[in-house]
């Protein structure tokens, strides 16, 4: 999710000179660790009710029913949508690294209740904290690295939080294996701490000191970022000119709606809807249990540690081809791939279940399946949808859309793990991968009809682009108000 200049200029704003070389300084990779650390904390919260479930319902420590686990695994969704709608509010009025760095205490504090609890309310109000941790998290953190990373290196730094974030899931479901439900919720207490660490040793972002007009701050918090023999100048200049434009005044919901941001707030609603309704939250959370109603010949806990480790690696190919290939040739893909896996697990489950047949040597389709699934969805659909958020949407608005699209991202997963099993009843595990394998066949259509391409970009031209007043494939210059995000596709 980053953020941009506004799409509502109308007139031509001339480059003045030239940036520093794009390099990865020793200060980017640090400040795009550190905020990354927060993303494992997600990915471990969104991976714990996959293997936690199972011993959960079994165990002598605490009572659980199978409804009361259903909100166990919505819970930190739903509570996540109202993190997205706070966030949008906190990154722009505390700043984006104090926001960030105040998820660490509550994140410690909702580990510790899961893992001391004695009655399952404790447990639904671990996960809720969680949840609303990982809601302004998911919002602050590509707007954080937006606004520090250069643009060059945008897509290779900024798909940090996706790679780490899947080590958050790897470990998970490694740990699971031989943790039960309260041991494995002590671990995740342990996160938060190196991720508060890490921290503490970033600044702000150059962007959010300059709309305060604290100008030496700015200055020195970009240097540190750039390199001390930097030249900072036109950036600054830059920056500066964009925050003058955006102006400070506060957006109302007529504006935000109006035409001149509507394009730019679907694209990435759309993304979002495609992206959630995959499934892929109903996999990542009810892994284990997917296996096991499979019956497949692997054991259930590896397969999901396997399952983490193909979603871990292919977000490192994610990262070579990203600005190479472009954001529209990577969905076009990925979304190609998920319909095909997921159709092919549908017959899987429609052969055993419906047809009643003996698919007992069949039993590596479900994991090969998974495995290619999660590895489309990592190529594209998993951090695309983010990272062009950042790109797409004007500065004049970022806060108040961030948070529109942050929570109907939530909103979407909720609805998708709240469901998952009602749907499993309803149209059986054929029928349920069959219509998640139609979203994504359907979305292929979105992509190729309303996404832009942003790779190759300048934050501002990217706005000038949706908002019709630069021709698609100009390739003229203009200064990025962030001067740190991602390009994007054309369209709709």
């Amino acid at each position: 999710m980053k953020i941009l200049m506004r799409a509502d200029t109308h007139y031509s704003i001339q480059y003045t000179g030239e940036y520093q070389k794009a390099n990865f300084t020793f200060s980017q990779i640090l400040a795009a660790l550190a905020v990354s650390m927060g993303s494992m904390i997600i990915g471990f919260s969104s991976a714990y009710t996959s293997p936690a479930l199972v011993t959960m319902m079994n165990s002598t420590e605490i009572s659980v029913t199978q409804e009361q686990g259903s909100w166990v695994g919505s819970l930190m969704p739903l509570a996540a949508l109202v993190g997205g709608v706070i966030g949008g509010p906190l990154v722009d009025y505390i700043g984006r690294r104090r926001t960030i760095l105040f998820l660490a205490p509550p994140f410690f504090l909702g580990w510790m209740l899961i893992a001391t609890a004695k009655v399952i309310h404790l447990v639904f109000t671990g996960r809720a904290i969680c949840g609303l941790c990982v809601g302004v998290g998911s919002l602050a953190f590509p707007v954080y690295l937006g606004e520090t990373i250069q643009p060059e290196v945008r897509g290779t730094l900024g798909l940090f939080p996706t790679a780490i974030g899947n080590i958050g899931i790897v470990v998970c479901y490694t740990a699971g294996k031989y943790l039960n439900w309260y041991q494995l919720a002590y671990l995740g207490a342990c996160l938060p701490i190196p991720f508060f660490i890490l921290m503490l040793l970033i600044p702000e972002t150059p962007r959010w000191y300059i709309s305060r007009r604290r100008h030496d701050e700015a200055r020195k918090a970009l240097r540190w970022l750039r390199g001390k023999n930097a030249n900072i100048e036109n950036e600054m200049r830059d920056i500066a000119m964009i925050d003058e434009q955006s102006g400070q005044d506060s957006i109302t919901l007529k504006e935000l709606f109006s035409m001149t941001y509507m394009r730019s707030i679907l694209i990435c609603l759309g993304l979002m809807t495609f992206q959630q309704l995959s499934g892929i939250n109903a996999v990542i959370f009810y892994t284990v249990n997917i296996f096991q109603m499979s019956g497949s010949s692997v054991d259930e806990h590896l397969a999901t540690i396997i399952v983490g480790i193909v979603n871990f690696i292919s977000t490192f190919i994610a990262t070579a081809l990203i600005d190479r290939a472009g954001r529209k040739v990577l969905l076009y893909i990925s979304s190609v791939t998920m319909t095909i896996t997921l159709g092919v697990l549908g017959a899987f489950f429609y052969v055993q279940t419906d047809m009643d047949m003996d698919v007992s040597t069949l039993g590596w389709i479900p994991l090969t399946c998974i495995m290619i699934y999660l590895l489309g969805f990592s190529l594209a659909f998993g951090p695309i949808p983010w990272l062009m958020m950042g790109e797409i949407l004007p500065a004049r608005i970022r806060g108040s859309a961030a948070s529109l699209c942050t929570a109907f991202n939530w909103l979407c997963t909720f609805t998708v793990t709240k469901t998952f099993y009602n749907i499993l009843v309803a149209i059986g595990p054929a029928g349920t991968f069959w219509l998640f394998g139609s979203i994504c066949f359907i979305g292929l259509f979105f992509v190729i009809l309303c996404v832009p391409e942003t790779s190759g970009r300048s934050l501002a031209q990217i706005e000038r682009v949706l908002s019709g007043l630069e021709v698609q494939g100009s390739k003229s210059r203009v200064p990025s108000a962030i001067a740190n995000m991602k390009p994007l596709p054309s369209g709709c």
